[in-house]
């Protein structure tokens, strides 16, 4: 396995009666796995297994070779983790903050500083570092949150809705971190709710569904399983009225247009567009439930 890769086996975690994992296998190598999937999907709880913030009820679990429940002091030593909601030190300034993340991380006072001072700029904070975090709006928090996970060097990180609340100049400021990181050789796991994100960022996607993965692939792997194009019936306002998908060929359209005759009117019209992520997600989980 790569050392900072990650490889799960019939992963199996529940929380009472609920089974919340169920069997999970999974594997990611250096650079971006986007982890998509409804909530309850198991997104977050797998993430926690693998950062040792929970234990599986069955399974095995490596990252960077290390087992998650044996070894959990190995496996921290390599990760960062940040989850959905900021756990920063409102007391604390923004420099003071981050720079006491990178001390803790390691780092001595002048290379904390410096790695201060990039995060703030990174995620557009060098006006408000000087200011108690108390004093911070809720994004203004959710940026630095994210920055502190990112301030020491990890072969591992996780990103549980990273760019949740995030202002579009934020996220794509942490785009192109994650960029940076993948092609350093890090291994970043991320979940989303956002199918672009997951389209921009990510190497491979794994789609969660009961909590077992059931597809993964390239972006344009899993795109090509649904077929070429999508034809949709609009109304006048955009909403979507109905939708099939073709492969592309013109008796796939006409038959489409043939089934969809009877949903149109005066007042709607005919889009032909590529398949997206959140039509792969509808189309296999529409498989799996059937």
């Amino acid at each position: 396995m790569d050392g900072g890769g990650i490889e799960v086996t019939g992963l199996v975690k529940s929380y009472g009666n609920q089974r919340v994992l169920d069997g999970l296998d999974l594997h990611a190598s250096p650079g971006v796995l986007a982890l998509l999937g409804p909530n309850g999907a198991g997104k977050t709880t797998l993430i926690r297994v693998l950062s040792t913030l929970a234990v599986a009820d069955a399974g095995r679990a490596l990252v960077g070779g290390f087992d998650v429940r044996h070894q959990p002091e190995k496996v921290r030593r390599l990760i960062s983790l940040t989850g959905q909601h900021a756990a920063v030190d409102d007391m604390l300034t923004g420099t003071e903050n981050l720079v006491l993340m990178a001390r803790l991380g390691g780092l001595e006072a002048g290379a904390a500083r410096r790695r201060a001072a990039e995060l703030l700029e990174a995620f557009d904070l060098v006006d408000a570092s000087r200011r108690r975090v108390g004093t911070y709006s809720g994004g203004m928090r959710r940026r630095l949150d994210l920055a502190l996970g990112l301030v020491t060097a990890a072969s591992v990180i996780f990103l549980d809705e990273p760019t949740t609340g995030l202002d579009t100049r934020s996220r794509q400021a942490l785009w192109e971190i994650i960029a940076g990181l993948a092609g350093r050789g890090v291994t970043v796991m991320l979940t989303t709710q956002y199918l672009e994100e997951a389209d921009q960022l990510a190497d491979r996607v794994a789609m969660i569904d009961r909590g077992r993965i059931v597809a993964e692939g390239s972006p344009h792997e899993l795109k090509a399983r649904v077929g070429g194009e999508v034809v949709e019936i609009r109304s006048a306002d955009e909403t979507v009225l109905a939708e099939r998908a073709v492969d592309g060929s013109p008796s796939s359209v006409r038959q489409a247009l043939a089934e969809l005759t009877e949903i149109g009117g005066p007042d709607t019209h005919v889009v032909l567009r590529r398949p997206t992520l959140d039509d792969v997600f509808l189309a296999l989980t529409e498989e799996v439930a059937a």
